[in-house]
């Protein structure tokens, strides 16, 4: 099987309330738009896609008619603290403050109106305790 595109789908109550978030804090602009779905893509990078799709839509199977629980989005970025900057003045609820991990990240994580976490990352060298973990050549920057 060749994979032509990857993205992750949100299911929400207020499809249009969180796109407006994402394109608001994440640079992200809609491709589709509808009341029930739309369809996002990074301003910076068009590989980055992300969608928005209301959870009791009839496309979605009606057993899996829920808002999305248990997700972490990632967003690797150049400049995290630039990142946590912009989301602490607009007011984004922050769950974890910025700080450097041992295991290669620099990072904090915020969350979306629905609770979807947001994890902005920047990769950076581990500790030597943490480096085995990696494959080779995958560790930090």
């Amino acid at each position: 099987m060749k994979t032509t595109s990857y993205y992750p789908v949100l299911q929400v109550a207020d499809v249009a309330a969180t796109a407006d978030f994402y394109a608001t804090h994440f640079h992200f602009v809609p491709l589709f738009e509808a009341d029930w779905y739309v369809h996002l893509q990074s301003r910076a990078d068009e590989t980055v896609n992300l969608a928005i799709l209301r959870y009791d839509h009839e496309t979605v199977p009606e057993v899996a008619r829920k808002a999305s629980q248990g997700v972490i989005l990632n967003f690797e970025v150049d400049d995290p603290d630039a990142v946590y900057e912009s989301a602490t003045h607009a007011g984004l609820p922050i769950l974890k403050a910025l700080c450097d991990e041992e295991f290669g990240q620099r990072h904090f994580i915020t969350a979306d109106p629905n609770g979807v976490l947001i994890d902005v990352i920047k990769p950076i060298p581990p500790s030597a305790a943490f480096m085995e973990s990696y494959a080779d050549g995958a560790a930090g920057t």
